[in-house]
């Protein structure tokens, strides 16, 4: 597996900052004894509790200052909290604190637009533009529901491009979902739909607005609806426009390129909404994870569009890798196993679901790293990864 697909499949939508060297080396050492274990350890064994609990010893450090992990499965179930709950006290993390989801808010969005379907309220074959005339543009008129989910519809992103410092200085800006989509697809499509894979959360957005549109409700109502309280995720809600965490939380912090940490905990996500705003904990997303995978979720043919990847012949744009994403979630063979999840990252907060197919080990971790928006995989989240799945394997 080459790198640039080592890290599209592992990063599954979260990217964040290198550690120092000395660290950087200290997370590989801990990485190959992790996966050494692992790529051995059999279906329906239990957790590796020393791989994890080394996974993230030392807390709080250079790149992170909390973690929440939980693993579960056949084998048994490990639970690990390490860090603090902020810096100014240094008192111990809160294992049952809210955390910013980001990413993962995806996955329940593509579940009630699967949800939908399965319903005939629409149809993922359908053009886009069928149901939402007046924002989408001809030019896009062959989008379908489908390739909003898997992004493969070629609808540009849009976005500040500026570094932490200009993203900090509009930290508290409120976004019109409709004026960024009318801002989208206002640009020429960067390929032509199916024929290409680009993660970005232009596709999500739209989704959003379609589910509204389509129910005649609100996205955040529809999804509390038809996921949060069947399920009861008690801890898990939509922020709208209010940047605070409800609720206890740990404190999430960023690193600046002055070498300035900042507390970032107090942020807007109305950027990100149905593509990355939801608030969650370890234990909500866990029950969630099993739900889902379960089949209790979205149901019969539509749960594998879930588990399904584009075509073969469809690569990822700009690196011609092979497609990675299905509708919500990412696939990659860990330990010698094929594991699906979703990941995602707020400044201050990365987090993470993924499981074997048939749930033989699931895990969620919330960490609070310090640059959660920078280039490569946090190395205190890769090393949860790799102690409870093992290494990265080729197919």
């Amino acid at each position: 597996m080459s790198s640039t697909a080592l890290a599209a499949a592992l990063v599954l939508g979260l990217v964040t900052g290198p550690a120092s060297p000395a660290l950087a080396a200290a997370g590989t050492d801990a990485r190959t004894a992790a996966g050494q274990f692992a790529q051995r350890e059999a279906t329906g064994r239990a957790p590796d509790a020393g791989a994890l609990r080394a996974a993230i010893q030392g807390l709080p450090k250079d790149d992170a200052t909390a973690a929440l992990v939980r693993v579960s499965g056949s084998g048994g179930d490990w639970r690990g909290t390490a860090g603090v709950h902020d810096l100014a006290s240094g008192r111990p993390a809160d294992p049952d604190g809210r955390f910013r989801a980001g990413s993962v808010t995806k996955v329940f969005t593509a579940a009630v637009v699967l949800q939908l379907a399965g319903e005939g309220r629409l149809g993922l074959d359908r053009p886009v533009r069928h149901y939402l005339p007046d924002l989408v543009p001809a030019a896009y008129e062959g989008v379908t529901v489908r390739q909003l989910l898997n992004h493969t519809s070629g609808i540009p992103s849009v976005g500040s491009g500026g570094g932490p410092d200009d993203a900090y200085a509009h930290r508290f800006d409120l976004h019109d979902p409709v004026r960024t989509v009318r801002e989208a697809t206002s640009r020429k499509p960067d390929f032509v739909p199916g024929t290409q894979q680009h993660y970005a959360n232009i596709g999500y957005t739209v989704a959003g607005l379609l589910i509204e549109r389509v129910t005649g409700d609100t996205y955040a109502s529809q999804v509390s609806r038809r996921v949060l309280e069947p399920l009861h995720l008690k801890d898990t809600y939509f922020p709208g426009t209010d940047p605070a965490i409800r609720g206890p939380h740990n404190r999430g912090y960023q690193l600046f390129g002055t070498g300035e940490l900042r507390d970032v905990t107090v942020w807007g996500a109305t950027d990100a909404w149905a593509a990355g705003d939801l608030i969650s904990t370890t234990a909500d997303l866990e029950r969630f994870t099993r739900a889902l995978f379960g089949g209790r979720v979205v149901r019969g043919p539509l749960l594998r569009e879930m588990f399904t990847l584009p075509d073969p012949s469809v690569r990822e744009y700009g690196t011609g890798e092979p497609a990675a994403y299905s509708a919500g979630l990412s696939v990659m063979r860990l330990g010698g196993r094929e594991v699906w999840g979703k990941t995602g990252g707020r400044w201050g907060y990365n987090t993470a679901v993924a499981a074997t197919r048939d749930l033989s080990r699931t895990l969620v971790y919330s960490v609070n790293s310090t640059d959660a928006k920078g280039e490569g995989m946090n190395p205190t989240a890769l090393d949860i990864v790799v102690a409870a799945f093992g290494a990265p394997s080729a197919g």
